[in-house]
C-alpha cells in the first residue's frame, strides 16, 4: 500500500459506507457506534501499520503499537503526505 490513492480509498470508503447505513436506517445507533469505534480502533490501526511498515519504516510485528496515542503523529508526513 505505497500508493497514497489507494491508501486513501481503503481509509475512506469503510467510513462512508458506514455513514451511509446509517443514513440509510439500514444500522441501528448502536451498531453504529460499534462500527465507528472498530474502524478507529482496530480498522485505522491496522492500515496505517501496514502502509508505514510496507514502506520500511517500522517492522510488521509494529504494526499493533499503531494504537498508541500519538504515534500517527510520529509518522504524520509519511502516512498522509508521502
Amino acid at each position: 500500500m505505497k500508493n497514497i490513492i489507494v491508501y486513501y480509498f481503503v481509509a475512506i470508503v469503510p467510513v462512508a459506507i458506514i455513514f451511509l447505513l446509517e443514513l440509510t436506517n439500514t444500522i441501528s445507533s448502536t451498531w453504529f457506534v460499534y462500527s465507528l469505534c472498530f474502524y478507529m480502533l482496530i480498522y485505522r490501526t491496522y492500515i496505517d501499520g501496514k502502509r508505514l511498515s510496507d514502506k520500511g519504516l517500522i517492522d510488521k510485528k509494529d504494526i499493533w503499537r499503531m494504537i498508541v496515542p500519538g504515534q500517527r503523529l510520529r509518522f504524520f508526513k509519511d502516512l498522509y503526505l508521502r
